[in-house]
């Protein structure tokens, strides 16, 4: 594979990711974006860590295929059952020189700074809850905190079919969060550990108890790579920098185009590509 500096890429199955996306265009704005939805095949969530992680390896070499050096898993699923693997067995057989990073550390290296209480909760898709991938790194950075995290299936269709301002909305919302809360009731920080989330804070602010600190990753992963670029140089010299951003989906582009607005507002421009 070539060295010649490319776009940075960003991953998800769907949408969500385009959430990170903003984030990072926010801080960050001279690079170039090249952002992938596996929308064909979303939701990831539900699926085993085989599926997840075979449909994000297919993903992370396609945009290395488009010059992409350094790749971003802007999902927490494929961050929670794929990143590693990627890394540990792949990286080095494609190229040793490229890099691949997720969305899961950034956030849980911040939150020991965040919490007082020292009682995380995470709302998250079930795959990550079940993966436990939250507990399990910030156990290895802040061991002095309990995590409590719960599932929130019907959250994701809330965003994408634009109920995410509708009154059906509260009751899926409030029970979730008063779910987390009787698990601990001490929570004083709570994780939005699905990048669609954030499109549900209206909601999520108006049934969350006041005093507790809402996280959205977005924020936190773009100040995780800002500084990531400052102590590895040598990968940022290969991430071009036109301020350009295109898009990819294995969808129907118009599809993609219409709810990127949701996340974006912006019109975009889209290309269908196949994976697998």
């Amino acid at each position: 594979m070539s060295n010649t500096p490319g776009p940075i890429g960003i991953f998800d199955s769907g949408y969500g990711g385009l959430t990170i996306l903003h984030g990072i265009r926010q801080l960050l704005p001279e690079y170039d974006y090249l952002y992938l939805g596996d929308n064909a095949r979303a939701p990831y969530g539900p699926r085993s860590f085989d599926v997840v992680y075979e449909f994000t390896r297919q993903a992370v070499l396609r945009l290395f295929e488009k010059g992409c050096q350094l790749v971003i898993l802007g999902c927490n699923t494929a961050s929670a059952k794929a990143l590693r693997s990627i890394q540990q067995n792949d990286l080095p057989q494609w190229d040793a020189n490229r890099r691949v990073l997720g969305i899961i550390r950034p956030t849980t290296e911040i939150i020991g700074q965040l919490t007082e209480s020292r009682h995380v909760g995470v709302l998250a898709t079930e795959g990550t809850i079940k993966s436990q991938s939250y507990n399990l790194e910030i156990a290895r950075l802040w061991p002095d905190i309990k995590v409590s995290g719960v599932a929130c299936p019907f959250w994701v269709p809330l965003v994408e079919y634009h109920e995410a301002d509708s009154p059906g909305a509260d009751y899926f919302v409030k029970k979730r969060i008063d779910q987390l809360l009787r698990l601990d009731p001490l929570i004083d920080t709570v994780i939005l550990g699905c990048t669609h989330y954030p499109l549900l804070m209206p909601k999520i602010l108006k049934y969350m108890p006041r005093g507790i600190r809402i996280v959205t990753q977005g924020e936190y992963v773009a100040t995780s790579l800002q500084e990531y670029f400052l102590h590895h140089p040598e990968i940022e010299r290969l991430c071009s920098k036109h301020a350009t951003t295109h898009y990819l989906t294995t969808e129907n582009p118009d599809t993609f185009r219409e709810q990127a607005q949701i996340f974006l507002h912006e019109n975009i421009e889209v290309e269908n590509i196949t994976l697998g």
